[in-house]
């Protein structure tokens, strides 16, 4: 069912080069486009530039103006760059170029990917040329060159950047330095001709080389890192969210008002490997719903974690119901079965298991605990989008689950959730309570209890296309873990959540917790961090506490524990490997002082 990062990597690359370059008009080409200052753009080379009589002219003429920093010196004429255009270019699955379109439309330059698939995760930075530079245009290949390197980035799971340069190209060289690139190699080449063409080839261990072609690579240690806060999270948005976006808002009304919806719930469904989905505003709509379905109301109870965002319990409260708080595991900062059982009554109906921070409960426990009792399994999976255990999806245990695409969550629609289940009875009441409790049989006729948590279709849209990426999000999350893992580690006043065996956590937030030997308290760090432009938060507190709840509760101690001690650092899908190496070191010094 998983990936390996190579896999995830190499597909990400191929998807997002792909759905780049198969465009063939010119307003989803805009919308693909890449935004510089001063109101210009870099604008992806697709299918439809093929057609493009001008651009061939003007990429033959740059490249004849250009052919010494070529190691194949050949005169290109216009029927061959349309050729390298399809052939050597558009159909290479790890090559992009861009264009470089100032604020008139006009084309000024090109630059892009190219050999990005390799056992390194490296993208090789391909095709550099300006064009007649203007007053306007001074400065835009620096920026050109930095914002297309970010933008790979935010949507790649990217090891390192490098590129090949002739070594008496002294102006590309200094270009590149000033950018941040350093020298890394030499690579020997030998002049050949063949049928006339001055070409340099690569040779091992050559004496006495014709040229030599240095490799240089890009240096991503920042020293301005601190100047801005570092935040707990945010999402990774890809082209393809804004052209999902822009058809759902040109055309997805009337007839088409839930074209996205529909593929949306399909396909998370799918994913999930469960048979039914509904979209809803929230998760926490999607847990009322299941509870609804399930006919659970007042005088029943429902056991929750007590370490877990409100909604859980809150979506007890709302059909009427207790919540009672459960402990939770100490290794797994997730629902305690020994705990859920020690609190079942005759008025228990159904437990609400939390993956929590995308850890994923033990189910097998859970389901034997319910299976035992005759009890209701709605799992609250909003944080645990791709989470496993023991090689099987969170959400497909239950008899329902919700999830949750809010901001700050792995997948995002900025507000959104789904309800899935197995079951198809269960699936068409809850359908029918999420519909207002409409009979579909007569127009406008209610005839049930119902709710209106539904999720519009262009929420869907951006939701489809942040599902369409969801490997390459989870190891951008998994990745992150693993950079604080080796950066924290043998501090002896912290622990990390990490997943326990026969767990696949997708790490929505990378957590420490402090032992009880820290000399100094969670609140403190999150001050000292927040000194140093960190981002951090407390994780959730025992529930239990509030005062909201009809009864006054005792919280429970491992929840209570890891409530007052945790701490979520930022675990942004963005984050660079530098901005946690400073988040490290800087734990390291407050621990140190």
């Amino acid at each position: 069912m998983t990936m390996s990062k190579h896999d995830v990597y190499n597909n990400s690359v191929i998807e997002n080069f792909k759905f780049l370059k198969e465009t063939d008009n010119i307003k989803k080409s805009y919308l693909n486009s890449i935004p510089l200052t001063r109101g210009m753009f870099l604008l992806p080379v697709s299918r439809m530039h093929l057609k493009d009589n001008n651009l061939i002219e003007l990429l033959t003429s740059w490249r004849n103006e250009n052919v010494h920093v070529y190691p194949t010196q050949f005169v290109a004429t216009t029927s061959g760059t349309r050729k390298w255009m399809e052939h050597n270019l558009l159909n290479v699955l790890d090559r992009i170029l861009f264009l470089v379109v100032d604020d008139t439309g006009q084309a000024i330059g090109h630059i892009g990917f190219n050999n990005c698939i390799n056992s390194d995760m490296d993208f090789e930075i391909d095709n550099v040329i300006r064009g007649k530079s203007t007053e306007k245009s001074r400065g835009i290949f620096s920026e050109a060159l930095k914002v297309m390197i970010e933008w790979a980035r935010k949507l790649m799971t990217i090891e390192s950047f490098s590129l090949r340069v002739m070594n008496d190209n002294y102006k590309a060289i200094s270009f590149y330095k000033k950018n941040g690139f350093i020298e890394y190699s030499e690579i020997a080449l030998i002049k050949t001709l063949e049928e006339g063409v001055v070409n340099y080839k690569q040779v091992i261990n050559a004496n006495s080389p014709d040229k030599v072609l240095l490799k240089m690579t890009l240096n991503l240690e920042e020293s301005n890192m601190g100047s801005q806060m570092i935040l707990t999270a945010g999402p990774s948005i890809s082209q393809k969210e804004y052209v999902y976006a822009y058809d759902a808002v040109e055309n997805g009304w009337n007839s088409n008002w839930s074209g996205y919806l529909s593929k949306f719930e399909s396909e998370f469904a799918k994913y999930i490997g469960v048979k039914y989905a509904i979209a809803t505003s929230s998760c926490t709509g999607a847990l009322q719903i299941a509870l609804m379905a399930l006919d659970i109301g007042p005088g029943d109870e429902v056991i929750v974690p007590d370490q877990t965002w409100v909604a859980t319990a809150k979506a007890v409260t709302y059909v009427g119901a207790t919540p009672i708080f459960a402990d939770i595991e100490f290794d797994t900062w997730s629902l305690s079965g020994v705990s859920v059982e020690s609190l079942i009554t005759s008025r228990t109906k159904a437990i609400i298991p939390v993956h929590m921070y995308g850890h994923p409960t033990r189910m097998d426990e859970i389901v034997d605990l319910a299976t035992k009792y005759n009890l209701k399994i709605v799992e609250d999976a909003a944080p645990a989008i791709g989470a496993e255990w023991k090689g099987k999806r969170c959400g497909s245990f239950g008899h329902f689950a919700g999830f949750s695409f809010q901001g700050a969550k792995l997948m995002v629609t900025g507000e959104g959730g789904m309800l899935v289940t197995n079951d198809k009875v269960l699936y068409e009441r809850a359908y029918k309570i999420s519909d207002q409790g409409r009979n579909p049989s007569k127009v406008f006729w209610i005839d049930e209890k119902g709710v209106k948590f539904k999720m519009s279709n262009v929420q869907a849209a951006v939701g489809l296309a942040q599902l369409e990426r969801i490997n390459e999000l989870i190891e951008f999350k998994r990745r992150i873990f693993s950079w604080y893992k080796e950066g924290l580690k043998d501090i002896p006043y912290i622990s990390l959540n990490e997943e326990v065996e026969h767990a696949r956590s997708i790490y929505w937030m990378s957590s420490i917790l402090l032992n009880k030997t820290s000399p100094i308290s969670r609140n403190d760090l999150i001050i000292a961090l927040s000194r140093m432009n960190i981002d951090s938060r407390p994780v959730f507190p025992a529930i239990s506490q509030y005062p909201i709840w009809a009864e006054k509760n005792d919280a429970q101690p491992i929840a209570k524990f890891i409530g007052d001690n945790g701490i979520n650092l930022p675990s942004g899908v963005c984050l660079k490997r530098e901005e946690v190496q400073y988040i490290c070191k800087q734990i390291r010094i407050i621990f140190s002082a």
